[in-house]
């Protein structure tokens, strides 16, 4: 009897599954079929997660899947409001990126404060380069998001020497509420966000937050490219109201060769790179299976996101903590299910 039916939305390459060969049913799925396919699933994977078919496909008739994980730490491109009003349990890859995007986000406060974007320049100019570089360790920054991602970057930092303030949406213990954010940003180095993108974040880096950054203060963004207003970054950036800024994310996805962002000076493009570390894409396909075994087993998914807040509380909320995750049970598959791909492995 076949197993349940995993609906994978594909990118290249697929997800390696090979402990799940023989065990579960999978189909594959792109953006033109995925609503038509969505009913015969009990389980989706959302591999591609830089698409926005899901949303798209999601309201309409027929079941749904129990069970959406989608391969990245962010769900906006993933939720519409017919998800979040379904039973559907959402999980999300938390665990795999929170390493490398901090490491990178270190790495951008030293590239800034030793000044490499200008050494690069000078040499390729081929010019003798003498300037006076700034010390990491002393200097004061601001993490805007303190899941897991804001709180690497915190321990990372504090490795160096920084002194770290971490903002969160709610204040607890050493943890600043976002009601601190102004006064904080007002004072440091460097201003990092790595905030979900929900309704509050959209547009939070304005030009009224950046006059607000000492003009020797540098911005950067590991979260959600909607959390910035980008014309407003740039119009900072030209003004000189800041010293410069990295972007890892976009207002819409990545620019392309015709984009302006290219030529603004002092701004630092790294199109989604922070997380794409050797073996990434590996260790994606590794956590699915392992929840997949979990869920199959009926024992509680972990990464559970709280649907209306459009992310994975934090443990350690003064109030109204999260219970636990729910136990999604595994389905039945029909007996009349068409037969599909069972070779998940690759």
């Amino acid at each position: 009897m076949p197993g349940p039916v995993l609906l994978v939305l594909e990118s290249d390459p697929s997800p390696r599954l090979g402990r799940l060969t023989g065990r579960v049913v999978v189909r594959y799925a792109n953006e033109e079929n995925l609503a038509e396919r969505l009913p015969l699933a009990d389980v989706l994977l959302v591999w591609d997660a830089a698409s926005d078919a899901v949303p798209a496909a999601w309201p309409g008739a027929g079941p749904r899947p129990g069970w959406v994980h989608t391969a990245s730490a962010g769900v906006d491109r993933l939720l519409c409001p017919e998800m979040t009003a379904s039973g559907t349990v959402v999980t999300n890859a938390r665990g795999v990126f929170e390493r490398p995007v901090a490491e990178y986000a270190a790495a951008l406060v030293l590239a800034f404060a030793k000044d490499l974007p200008g050494t690069l320049e000078h040499q390729r100019r081929r010019l003798r380069h003498r300037r006076e570089g700034q010390q990491a360790a002393g200097s004061r920054a601001v993490v805007v998001g303190a899941g897991p991602i804001g709180r690497e970057i915190t321990r990372l930092l504090h490795g160096l020497g920084v002194q770290v303030a971490l903002v969160a949406r709610t204040a607890r213990r050493t943890i600043h509420g976002v009601g601190d954010l102004d006064r904080l940003a007002a004072r440091a180095d460097w201003v990092i966000c790595a905030a979900p993108l929900t309704e509050a974040t959209r547009g939070m880096f304005d030009a009224r937050f950046f006059g607000l950054m000492q003009p020797s203060a540098h911005f950067i963004n590991m979260g959600r490219g909607p959390t910035v207003v980008e014309s407003e970054l740039v119009d900072a950036l030209r003004r000189r109201w800041i010293a410069g800024a990295a972007l890892n994310v976009f207002q819409d996805e990545e620019p392309g060769p015709d984009s302006g962002l290219w030529d603004v000076p002092g701004l630092l493009l790294s199109p989604h790179l922070s997380g794409d570390t050797a073996g990434w894409q590996d260790r994606l396909g590794e956590q699915f299976v392992r929840m997949y075994e979990l869920w199959a087993a009926g024992e509680p998914l972990p990464n559970v996101v709280d649907k209306r807040l459009g992310y994975v509380p934090s443990t350690d909320l003064p109030t109204d903590p999260p219970t636990d995750p729910p136990t999604v049970p595994p389905t039945d598959p029909s007996p009349d299910s068409p037969a599909s791909r069972d070779d998940g492995a690759s």
